[in-house]
């Protein structure tokens, strides 16, 4: 669960964004306000499906048995795990896939995976007058700042781009202004806080991960460009803060750990994978759609649509003729504390 370590305040917000100040009784901003400025002035990413649909994808329901050819032998055993495989051909032999050369598996265990249809955000030049977050989960919002659900305002589904207005502290959390009586806890929202460059960036191009808001944010130079939300490491496999550099990109390549142990983890053909920390990589994520929740085993999941806007952006930052030369810096920071 997240709480944030501070709160701005309504009156700052309201400032800040160059508005009149509202009646002491009256809370968050008028209708007037929000009607100016309905929607976050963004830019989604266009959803590639020859990009998303351009492998069979599946889950594998407990012990992956590989085998090298359709009734052949027993070449590896994984255990149960966490395994996903990619299916290059079903024809040869009924109830065998292929899933590299002479290895193959049963199907009798494979679930059809269909990757997120999330993207990210392109970012105006100018600075975005309203914080934009996403919805968490489908919801309603309340009508007051601590309420509960109401009918009366529309149902919105998660990853809904919102402007946030206004904020409230209630028994020590935030509750936001998404709307005329439209307000959402701080925990059903992630949120795009741009940061000042760090002194030590030393590339033009930087990715800013925050692991509090589970957000990326794509700079060039001081500038937001492009802000995605993300999926971390969890709680035992944490993504470590600092700066990194990423030193070395696949387009698709193998990850697996922990062999034959009960957090085994087989994936296969990862996409647009940006290794930063020895083995901590930005990369395109097929198995799940819980983007804005840690997930991980350490690494910063993407959807794959914002994994390939990512990998194809920070390729101007590598010098492929300079020896050891390495790509755009990626700071990793915490802007709040989780309640763990």
């Amino acid at each position: 669960m997240k709480r944030h370590l501070f709160t701005l305040t309504l009156l700052a917000l309201i400032l800040a964004a160059g508005i009149p100040a509202l009646a002491q009784d009256t809370v968050g901003v008028s209708a007037e306000v929000i009607a100016a400025y309905p929607n976050p002035n963004v830019i989604p990413l266009e959803i590639d499906d020859s990009l998303l649909y351009d492998r069979a994808y599946r889950s594998v329901e407990g012990e992956m048995q590989v085998f090298d050819a359709p009734n052949g032998n027993l070449i590896e055993t994984t255990g149960d795990g966490f395994s996903y495989v990619t299916i290059y051909n079903t024809g040869v032999a009924e109830g065998w896939a292929q899933i590299a050369p002479d290895k193959w598996v049963r199907t009798d265990n494979l679930t059809e995976v269909l990757p997120s249809r999330f993207a990210g955000v392109l970012l105006p030049d100018e600075p975005l007058p309203y914080t934009m977050a996403w919805t968490m989960r489908h919801l309603r919002p309340a009508e007051t700042p601590g309420g509960e659900p109401s009918d009366n305002n529309p149902f919105l589904y998660r990853y809904t781009r919102v402007n946030l207005y206004a904020s409230v502290e209630v028994d020590g959390y935030t509750w936001y202004q998404i709307g005329e009586n439209q307000w959402v806890h701080q925990f059903n929202v992630a949120k795009i806080e741009p940061i000042e460059r760090p002194a030590d960036i030393d590339t033009e191009k930087w990715v800013g991960v925050d692991l509090y808001e589970q957000v990326a944010i794509a700079y060039e130079g001081d500038k937001p460009v492009f802000a995605t939300l993300i999926s971390s490491g969890l709680k035992d496999w944490g993504t470590n803060e600092g700066l990194f550099h990423i030193y070395v990109r696949y387009e698709r390549t193998p990850m697996s750990g922990a062999y034959q142990q009960p957090d085994f983890y087989y994936l296969q053909d990862v996409p647009w994978t940006m290794y930063f920390d020895h083995d901590i990589a930005l990369h395109g994520t097929y198995w799940h759609d819980g983007f804005g929740y840690r997930h991980s085993h350490g690494c910063v999941n993407l959807s794959i649509t914002d994994s390939h806007w990512l990998y194809e952006w920070s390729a101007t930052e590598w010098d492929f003729t300079v020896p050891n030369d390495t790509g755009a810096a990626v700071y990793v920071y915490s802007s709040g504390e989780y309640d763990d």
